[in-house]
């Protein structure tokens, strides 16, 4: 029996490695088939890089086209300093790390108060334009395979747009993966009114967007992989840690709403009060290690290192298997996520 599953994945710079682990071992799993798939941010890149893979040679494929994606994010940096910086000034990325573990303060943080991305001129390049130009986006964007959803922010209105189909190009990944501390906007043309729209990172809105997977002919069933975490125990009192947890808050704020509305149609449609098929019975599954993402800080996210990200992926890998092992058996039956316990 094929089990039939969409996919959500979120973002989080290079702790996107995380979801690389639990989508390779998923894709060894020979009797679930990855229907819809909602991305934002470096969950927008695993998701094309997922798709393009499937399309080309079936899941072992995929397997590779996403070690090739994290192999050439391994190879990028510090997402911080531009390429040319570190060439003229081979000590720059040291200095940095240096300087921010000796101080309570972020230095990049204190950085992005004075300087942005656009003072580097015309000198400056996105350093993932070069990982997304390789994708074959004949396969991203077939009609084939899993229905794909990239999520990006509307600068100017503060919405969440979602390309899908034909609309996916290596600008639109890179719209949606446009921390906006980083790396600079993403124009894109709007084709209903011709006008060219500028966007940011899709986590401010939606990380991930869940509803573009309500379609009527995808499944039910969605396996939120997270990496930002929900729940930090430690009371954050640097103004380093203040400002991250600022930072999870508001990139957790847009799915925990929709967490809340698919548990609130749920109990609508368990108490008879919402007509049969009018509104989508989600079961809702998630792979995270909220342990491990809580010893992490959220500079590394912009610090790919392949020996971090090869731990990120063997940590992906384990907490799949555990998922699988626990919950595999109620996917296309019911939800595995405890949603009342998870807002009580």
């Amino acid at each position: 029996m094929t089990l039939r599953l969409n996919l959500a994945l979120q973002g989080g710079g290079a702790h996107g490695a995380f979801t690389w682990g639990v989508l390779d071992r998923l894709l060894e799993e020979p009797d679930i088939e990855i229907a819809g798939i909602t991305g934002t941010s470096a969950g927008a890149l695993n998701a094309a890089a997922l798709k393009m893979g499937l399309l080309q040679g079936g899941p072992q494929a995929a397997r590779q086209s996403l070690d090739r994606l994290w192999t050439d994010v391994g190879q990028l940096g510090n997402l911080r300093v531009a390429r040319w910086v570190t060439a003229a000034f081979p000590m720059a990325t040291a200095m940095a790390e240096v300087a921010a573990a000796a101080v309570p303060v972020s230095p990049a943080g204190i950085a992005a108060q004075i300087f942005s991305p656009y003072s580097w001129g015309p000198f400056w390049q996105n350093p993932l334009h070069e990982v997304v130009a390789r994708f074959d986006f004949t396969h991203v964007c077939s009609t084939a395979g899993p229905d794909l959803f990239v999520s990006a922010t509307n600068v100017r209105s503060g919405k969440i747009r979602v390309f899908s189909g034909a609309e996916i190009s290596p600008a639109t990944l890179l719209a949606s993966a446009c921390l906006p501390t980083a790396f600079q906007a993403i124009e894109l043309e709007d084709p209903a009114t011709g006008k060219m729209e500028v966007f940011w990172d899709g986590g401010f809105t939606g990380n991930p967007a869940l509803f573009p997977l309500y379609l009527p002919h995808l499944p039910d069933d969605i396996l939120v992989i997270a990496i930002n975490p929900l729940r930090r125990d430690a009371i954050p009192m640097t103004p380093v840690e203040i400002q991250d947890r600022i930072n999870e808050i508001s990139f957790n704020a847009a799915l925990l709403g929709e967490l809340r509305s698919v548990a609130f149609v749920k109990r609508l449609i368990a108490e008879g009060r919402m007509p049969e098929g009018a509104m989508k019975d989600i079961n809702l599954h998630l792979v995270s290690d909220e342990k491990l993402m809580n010893e992490l800080d959220a500079g590394s996210k912009l610090s790919p290192d392949p020996a971090f990200l090869a731990r990120l992926k063997a940590a992906g890998r384990k907490a799949c298997a555990g998922f699988l092992h626990r919950h595999k058996a109620s996917i296309g039956r019911e939800s595995s996520i405890d949603l009342r316990g998870l807002f009580g």
